[in-house]
């Protein structure tokens, strides 16, 4: 298995207080739900929504390969150099500089980026999983950028991503990629028992489509809305009888009763000894409290090596 100590260097998982970056962390909220509706608008809808989210890459967040009629095209953050990169397979590439700017200049400058390379796409204007939403084109209250603060970011995402792939090879059965959700920003990878879910009463269809299956579902959220800080959560949907009472590792985690999860601090992780293996050890154990009570086919679903 692969060695997660030598990712446990303080450089790895540095500190990131919400109140250090808000204003950025709301600001690059925007910019991602952005770019990712433009990927939602040019890909077929694949099971839950996977075809939504971006990908953690060595330099920030990637759309991954959208094909556009003859050609393709790839829409990147690239945290490091600050810039927002499309390319094209026809050997185009635009450039958009990451700055402190209104969200609704980034808007227009975006999409007038995409229609000099061809790219004709529209998007619905409107932010989704947030209180209070502004129209992207109409948004001038989020403009701030703070490079520093989204490089600590992306570092934190890269370390939280090598432990999430982790935990993902564990499993042999259906599994979502590990992926960065814009809609509630959230780096994420999901378990699945193979079962088909209740159907939820009242839910829209973006939630029927989200669980239709029995799940397990681990993440890391920079913090926002009732989350006061960074954070790893787990659940399960539909929640067995008795997860909430479930014992679980590390002693840190605890279930919140008001989000339906077990939820644990990222500097509690940070602080640790192994960051790495605490973070392994509370992914595994509320998986194990899920699977377990929810009476998963464990023997079929998961590697020889779990646990060792």
């Amino acid at each position: 298995m692969t060695n997660l100590a030598t990712g446990d260097s303080p450089e790895c998982w540095p500190a990131l207080p919400l109140d250090s970056w808000r204003e950025t962390c709301a600001t690059l909220h925007m910019w991602t739900q952005i770019v990712g509706k433009v990927r939602m608008r040019l890909t077929p809808l694949v099971n839950h929504w996977w075809n939504v989210p971006l990908y953690v890459t060595p330099r920030g967040l990637t759309t991954s390969n959208i094909p556009y009629g003859t050609r393709s095209i790839e829409i990147r953050f690239d945290f490091l150099a600050g810039r927002l990169v499309l390319e094209c397979s026809d050997g185009l590439v635009k450039e958009l500089p990451l700055r402190p700017m209104a969200v609704a200049d980034f808007y227009r400058e975006f999409m007038a980026m995409l229609r000099s390379a061809g790219v004709d796409v529209s998007i619905w204007h409107m932010p989704v999983e947030i209180p209070d939403p502004i129209p992207f084109d109409e948004d001038r209250v989020h403009a701030a950028y703070d490079a520093e603060r989204v490089k600590t970011f992306w570092c934190i995402l890269r370390s939280v991503d090598a432990v999430f792939h982790q935990f993902r090879a564990r499993f042999e059965g259906k599994a979502s990629p590990v992926h960065f959700f814009w809609g509630s920003f959230d780096l994420a990878v999901t378990r699945f028992s193979g079962r088909r879910a209740p159907e939820r009463p009242g839910a829209d269809s973006i939630t029927r489509e989200a669980y239709s299956h029995e799940v397990s579902s681990v993440g890391w959220w920079p913090g926002s809305g009732s989350m006061s800080g960074p954070a790893f959560y787990s659940y399960a949907a539909p929640e067995p009888q008795g997860f909430k009472e479930a014992r679980v590792r590390p002693k840190a985690a605890h279930y919140d009763a008001g989000l339906g999860e077990f939820l644990l601090a990222y500097d509690d992780v940070r602080n640790a000894q192994s960051p790495s293996a605490e973070l392994l050890d509370f992914c595994q154990s509320t998986y194990d409290a899920a699977a377990n009570l929810g009476e998963w086919d464990r023997q079929l679903l998961e590697r020889d090596e779990v646990g060792k």
